[in-house]
């Protein structure tokens, strides 16, 4: 997945809401981190998590309808 903020939401999804780990947790925090560094890229997405949302590695905001589903489709795939 390209875009990192999907791909932030997603396993953020997933962990948070569905106990399941898309990721290790030590690459959720490496996404995390290259989010943060290119915050300003970033930013103006519709469903960024915050900047502090990213420095705790976590996400507190509502989730997409589009990302419950593309996840929930991926981990039936999976």
């Amino acid at each position: 997945m390209k875009n990192p903020v999907h791909r932030y939401l997603m396993c953020s999804y997933a962990y948070y809401r569905l106990n399941e780990n898309l990721i290790p947790d030590g690459e959720f925090d490496e996404l995390a981190n290259q989010l943060l560094e290119e915050y300003p890229k970033w930013k103006d997405h519709p469903h960024c998590p915050t900047e502090d949302d990213l420095r705790a590695s976590t996400y507190l905001g509502d989730y997409p309808s589009i990302v419950q589903v593309a996840t929930e489709l991926y981990l039936n795939r999976i």
